[in-house]
């Protein structure tokens, strides 16, 4: 037979328990948020580094643990490629590429701005344009159709750019035959 002390003790018993639990299930929530919360500004500051806007594609980038600060390089890299194509590097060209880093949050401080600026500088080895096109390769296998479609987009599109800024009348328009070898060899690593 239970004694009212034993009831007593067994309902303080219970009462730790379900506060245990409670606090196991608020610890837990509280994991949760912080990690949506993570994922939300990560997500947030590739799109600033890599001018990419699509969620999906930012929402894949996040899952597969790609952060801002490895992003931001290998973001720049067509754009000094396509830049460099011909040989050399025109005003306009530096111009270009300086205008869409910005564009892409690369702030004159950092670590990205120093080495895109040493690429403007000296023509990278032609081993960066390989070793990119193996990183895109690896992505692309991990995103959807449209995913991939829209990251191509968006880096051909800016690499385009650039790849304009030299040619044409007033320096307006036209691609060079090298150019478009880069953005070819480029279009070609999203398979």
């Amino acid at each position: 037979m239970m004694k009212n002390g034993d009831l007593d003790h067994l309902t303080h018993d219970g009462k730790r328990l379900e506060d245990a639990f409670f606090l196991q299930r608020d610890k837990a929530l509280i994991e949760k948020q912080r990690a949506m919360k993570e994922m939300k500004e990560t997500r947030e500051a590739l799109a600033k580094a890599s001018g990419i806007h699509n969620e999906a594609v930012l929402g894949k980038l996040v899952e597969l643990g790609v952060r801002p600060e490895t992003l931001a390089p290998l973001s720049l890299i067509p754009l000094v490629e396509v830049a460099w194509a011909d040989g050399s590097l025109s005003k306009n060209e530096e111009s270009s590429v300086l205008k869409a880093a910005a564009g892409m949050n690369i702030k004159a401080e950092s670590a990205a701005y120093d080495l895109l600026r040493q690429w403007l500088r000296n023509k990278p080895a032609p081993a960066m344009l390989e070793a990119w096109a193996h990183y895109v390769q690896g992505l692309c296998e991990k995103l959807t159709e449209e995913e991939k479609t829209s990251l191509k987009k968006e880096i051909i599109g800016h690499a385009r750019v650039v790849a304009q800024a030299s040619g044409g009348v007033l320096g307006l328009g036209a691609v060079s035959e090298e150019e478009k070898a880069v953005l070819a060899k480029m279009e070609k690593a999203f398979g």
